[in-house]
């Protein structure tokens, strides 16, 4: 094998490393996140809610796909941590900070029942979301646009959990 065969599969196998671990961070701070909460999780079905809000089993699947989201984000940023440094440091601490806490929206809302509170957790995390955005912007458009769904979905949890505290005050 030529060495710049070598190199290529080097280079497969340290990316897919790479996007494994990626994917797989949000997807276990979402199970944990579940599992600290799955005994109060039966309080939505008991509240009062606005229109448009999907049934409870429309939440794991759509977070599961938007932490596959984020996990290949990450992983295309991380990736070109070479090229652009300072950039990839300060995207990379945003979306951790916004990993930690999206993970804590669940307690407070779930465990807590603090409404009001856990909205504006979203808020903390609707603006992390967008500090991501702009700073994997400077690494790889591809890995911006890979978190706007995200930034979507938060605003649509915004509108729940704010309609959710109104509606059940």
């Amino acid at each position: 094998m030529s060495d710049k065969t070598k190199a290529i599969f080097k280079k497969i196998k340290s990316n897919f490393l790479s996007y494994s671990v990626a994917i797989a961070i949000p997807l276990a701070i979402g199970i944990a996140s579940a599992a600290l909460t799955r005994d109060s999780m039966g309080i939505y079905e008991k509240l009062n809610v606005p229109p448009l809000a999907p049934p409870p089993l429309i939440f794991p699947i759509v977070w599961s796909a938007l932490f596959v989201l984020m996990g290949i984000s990450s992983a295309l940023v991380f990736t070109n941590r070479e090229r652009y440094p300072e950039a990839t440091k300060s995207g990379l601490i945003f979306y951790s900070l916004s990993l930690i806490v999206n993970f804590g929206w669940s307690i407070v809302f779930f465990n807590l029942q603090a409404a009001f509170f856990a909205f504006l957790v979203l808020l903390l995390l609707f603006y992390l979301i967008i500090k991501t955005i702009f700073e994997y912007r400077k690494v790889s458009p591809i890995a911006a646009y890979l978190q706007i769904p995200y930034a979507i979905w938060v605003i649509f949890a915004g509108y729940l959990n704010c309609a959710i505290w109104l509606l059940n005050q």
